[in-house]
């Protein structure tokens, strides 16, 4: 009898009875994260801004907002937060071409209720939808180290990164200001 009303609340609302699988077709690589899937749809890449609030600007924001993919399958707003790139950078930088465009993409998909992560997606490659060859996902660090020519030296992009070094210089790097880092430097190391 239960699942009788789950079926037919389910049906009344509109909404999908499960979870959709992506999967067919995808070469994505893991990364052995928990909740992992490999899933490849076409979307259209969306300022997410704009779509959850209608405040919308020119050109996806030009690269100063975070992007989405609006998947076609099911007008679900996909989160992606990571390029095909060991750092969890780049998603936005690497869709930022296909503003409003409809693509393939072909990546990762982590669901996992219990920690509240839901539609988030680890693009690797992509591609306009009618095109033959995919783009694989990882430009970031090139596109990064264009963008910063004097921050050139060792170690990983964010510890030279100008705009990470002046938030660490004003706020410290708890965030909590320079005293709180001194207090806890002082009680922890």
């Amino acid at each position: 009898m239960k699942r009788i009303a789950i079926t037919t609340a389910v049906i009344c609302l509109g909404l999908p009875a499960m979870a959709q699988d992506f999967s067919e077709g995808s070469e994505a690589k893991s990364w052995n994260l928990a909740a992992e899937k490999p899933a490849r749809f076409e979307a259209t890449v969306v300022d997410m801004l704009c779509e959850l609030t209608g405040d919308c600007a020119e050109n996806c924001g030009d690269g100063k907002r975070q992007l989405g993919l609006l998947r076609a399958a099911d007008d679900v707003l996909i989160y992606p937060n990571k390029n095909s790139q060991p750092a969890f950078t780049g998603a936005a930088l690497e869709l930022a071409p296909y503003c409003g465009a409809t693509v393939e993409v072909d990546g990762l998909m982590i669901e996992d209720p219990e920690l509240g992560a839901t539609n988030i997606y680890l693009v690797q490659k992509i591609r306009e939808v009618g095109e033959s060859e995919w783009v694989t996902a990882n430009s970031w660090t090139k596109k990064w180290a264009e963008a910063h020519p004097d921050a050139e030296g060792e170690g990983p992009w964010f510890r030279r990164d100008p705009r990470v070094n002046g938030m660490i210089e004003e706020s410290g790097y708890l965030g909590l200001g320079l005293e709180a880092d001194a207090a806890f430097i002082e009680e922890w190391f």
